[in-house]
């Protein structure tokens, strides 16, 4: 059978196609690995990033004040009942604050910073509900029915403290909770996203948070969006650099430092109770003294932190441990005796910068 030119010209194409297949199936694959890219000194990237110059400065400060007449308008959203959620280029970390040190003057407001890589939303929802308890307080000339509230907030249930904060009362107290990056590694979690709609919900809590990765929207679903946290956006391009937010993202393109990872522990510890930070103390003096065992017992934790008088019981203990845990500063595993060790992953080095920064 002769094919005609137009069936030769489709045929001469599917063959080049199959051909191009065969060829790049039997090349020749590369053996490289990312280890062996000659990565610098992570101190030296931070160091060259720090010397470039910041470039529109006097535009993006123009564009900065010029948000301040937005101000009002956003009090008086909240005022409403809205919730205010920002999103655009740029961190919107000194916008938000400056917002609050201004204009929410009214309010008392907890600042929770969701970049963090680990965040006790429990302990964010009692601190709101010991702000608004001191307000009633102060406000309140005869003690009426809030005055039963004796067991602390801290070891309260989550149900009780949302009941606590939803509670109808004729005084009208409020406090604002301003979230930098709702949408951050803390707090992106289904069930804590579940949490924060039922805070903003409640008649005493007026929230503010910031968002900045492209997928946020996808974190709630149409009740959490227009009936709890019910959002009023607003873009605000600041177009400021993410210092602060992203201190504690590592560098792909850089080795580890130790310097740098003793300084994002310290960061994570301040944000701790003192208690918590004494604790972690006595685990890290251990793992230096003892650095050729595989970890510091569980039980051995406990006597030394009871003699010091840090601890009152093994559920206190549980409790710094899980907020460790949580932080990703501490690692269990287990010995050759069978034994659950705590064991801290950082260096000798690094340890010993922990160490000093903490006892300043």
């Amino acid at each position: 059978m002769e094919m005609n030119d137009g069936d030769n010209e489709e045929f001469g194409l599917s063959r080049n196609y199959f051909l191009a297949k065969e060829l790049r199936g039997s090349g020749k694959r590369s053996h490289s690995k990312l280890s062996d890219i000659d990565v610098v000194d992570e101190q030296e990237l931070i160091a060259a990033v720090s010397k470039i110059e910041p470039k529109h400065e006097k535009e993006v400060k123009e564009l900065m004040n010029s948000y301040k007449s937005s101000y009002p308008e956003w009090a008086f959203e909240l005022r409403c009942g809205l919730g205010l959620l920002m999103y655009g280029f740029g961190s919107k970390k000194a916008l938000l604050e400056d917002f609050a040190s201004t204009s929410l003057t009214e309010y008392s407001v907890v600042v929770v910073n969701g970049y963090l890589p680990g965040i006790n939303i429990k302990q964010v929802v009692a601190a709101l509900a010991e702000l608004l308890w001191d307000q009633l307080k102060s406000k309140r000339k005869n003690p009426g029915s809030s005055s039963k509230v004796q067991q602390p907030f801290s070891s309260r249930s989550m149900d009780d403290l949302l009941a606590f904060l939803d509670e109808e009362r004729k005084n009208e107290c409020f406090v604002c909770v301003v979230i930098h990056n709702i949408d951050g590694p803390g707090l992106r979690d289904s069930e804590t996203q579940q949490v924060l709609a039922r805070v903003a919900s409640c008649s005493h809590i007026r929230m503010v948070a910031s968002i900045d990765h492209v997928n946020a929207p996808l974190l709630w679903d149409k009740k959490m969006v227009h009936t709890q946290f019910n959002w009023c956006w607003h873009h605000v391009p600041t177009f400021a650099p993410y210092k602060i937010e992203g201190m504690l993202i590592p560098l792909i393109l850089a080795h580890g430092n130790t310097t740098q990872s003793a300084k994002s522990a310290t960061i994570v510890l301040q944000s701790l109770t003192s208690n918590a930070q004494s604790v972690f103390k006595v685990l890290a003096e251990y793992q230096l003294s003892h650095s050729n065992e595989e970890g510091m017992p569980v039980d051995n934790l406990y006597a030394s932190c009871r003699e010091r008088f840090l601890v009152s019981s093994q559920l206190t203990l549980n409790s710094h441990l899980t907020e460790f845990k949580d932080h990703e500063l501490v690692k269990t595993k287990r010995n050759s005796d069978g034994q659950d060790c705590l064991h801290i992953p950082l260096t000798n080095e690094a340890l010993e910068k922990l160490i000093a920064e903490l006892s300043q």
